[in-house]
């Protein structure tokens, strides 16, 4: 089996019978990521595989600590078929380094797992914040208020993505702008 085959096996068994709407947001995050291929080459099976299981975390079978990439990480790296840089992009995923500050996490997540490569870092970023909770294609903005509003502004959460709003929003730019590259016949980063 491969990496994204197991990827997605994985998150299904996790998500779609605990949490449907979550396991129907992965997909969609990994659709997104399959789409991204003309910019990631040799990477885009990686992407695939850690947007399909970005949010493995909050399966209760696995939820410790309350906080999702650390828990879904700490799950992934127990896998004995998971890639090292999915469980990193796990972790890292859409600046949890900011949630994790505010849950008093940050070392944690900084010693247990190193920061992936910085554009697939950003690609990761995008197709979560262009993807809703129901696994349709939105804005960052409207995905970012979305989240605010679901949570409400004052909550960890609230606070942690308004806080991570101007680099989700820089991260979308340089993915649109790679992709843009790309379809304009510039060879792959």
């Amino acid at each position: 089996m491969g990496l994204t085959e197991w990827a997605y096996s994985l998150s299904e068994a996790m998500l779609s019978e605990p949490l449907p709407r979550r396991w129907a947001h992965s997909l969609g995050v990994a659709k997104c990521a399959r789409s991204l291929a003309p910019i990631l080459g040799d990477d885009a099976d990686l992407l695939v595989a850690a947007a399909v299981l970005h949010d493995v975390g909050y399966s209760p079978a696995i939820a410790t600590t309350g906080f999702h990439p650390l828990d879904g990480a700490r799950f992934l790296r127990d896998q004995e078929a998971a890639d090292e840089r999915v469980v990193r992009l796990v972790a890292h995923h859409s600046c949890a380094v900011l949630e994790a500050e505010e849950r008093g996490l940050r070392k944690e997540l900084e010693t247990e797992f190193q920061l992936e490569r910085p554009d697939l870092v950003d690609a990761l970023i995008y197709c979560d914040m262009t993807t809703t909770p129901d696994g349709a294609r939105t804005t960052p903005t409207e995905r970012l208020d979305e989240i605010v509003r679901r949570y409400g502004p004052e909550t960890i959460v609230g606070r942690f993505i308004q806080r991570a709003a101007p680099e989700i929003h820089a991260a979308a730019g340089r993915v649109e702008e790679r992709a843009a590259r790309a379809s304009a016949g510039s060879q792959p980063m």
